[in-house]
Order: structure tokens, then C-alpha cells, then sequence
């Protein structure tokens, strides 16, 4: 399965980003072969509005089963849970520690947005 990620950096030794929707880059990472890619999330960091959606198309696009990220807004939750792609929340860890979190099973699923909008 594929998860993405929100990272502040292009590695696995990267912060975890806290926010989903304006992260800095998403990583998406392979559990059946342990590979990663990057995608660079700055077409979404400056935007008004729709960052959130607009991560969870891109997120979709990268056939992510599965999102690991600090907080969640109630549009990018929805419109992940369209997508079928669950979304575990993890505060303070590198990504690839939140990686070994969810392997590990310590990461609890999300069953609604932890931010109302913006923030």
C-alpha cells in the first residue's frame, strides 16, 4: 500500500508536517517495497482557499491508500473519505518514525477533521 506522508522535507529523516492541506511536500511511501517518492506541495502552500481538496487530489492521484499528517481540515477529511483514503493523525515525529507508527499499528485511524477551516 501507498501512504502519503506530509513532510517539511524531501526525506524520510524529514519532520512531519502539521498540516496536511499546506504541507511542503508530500511523501509517498511504498510498504511493499520500502520506496518513496516526492511531490512538491507549493502550488497549494500560498492558496486563498481549496488546499486542502486540492492535497487530497493530489494525494489520490498518487494512489495513496492511506494519509499520515499533524491535523486534518473538515473539506481535505472529506473529501479523503470520498477517495477511500484513510487518514491517521501523528503529532511530532520525523516521517519516517510516523511510517513505523502506522507499520506498528500505534497509529489510530481518523474519524473526522481535528481542525474546523483554516488555521
Amino acid at each position: 500500500m501507498i501512504i502519503a506522508v506530509s513532510s517539511q522535507g524531501q526525506e524520510l529523516k524529514a519532520p512531519l508536517d502539521p498540516r496536511f492541506g499546506r504541507a511542503a511536500y508530500f511523501i509517498f511511501y511504498d510498504t511493499e517495497n520500502d520506496s518513496f517518492e516526492v511531490l512538491n506541495n507549493k502550488p497549494n502552500l500560498n492558496a486563498s482557499q481549496g488546499a486542502g481538496i486540492q492535497a487530497a487530489q493530489a494525494v489520490s492521484r498518487g494512489k495513496a491508500g492511506a494519509v499520515i499528517t499533524g491535523h486534518c481540515g473538515p473539506k481535505a477529511f472529506s473529501a479523503l473519505q470520498a477517495g477511500g483514503i484513510a487518514v491517521y493523525l501523528c503529532q511530532g515525529n520525523t516521517v519516517e518514525d510516523s511510517i513505523h507508527a502506522y507499520k506498528e499499528g500505534r497509529l489510530k485511524q481518523a474519524d473526522e477533521a481535528d481542525k474546523a477551516g483554516h488555521w
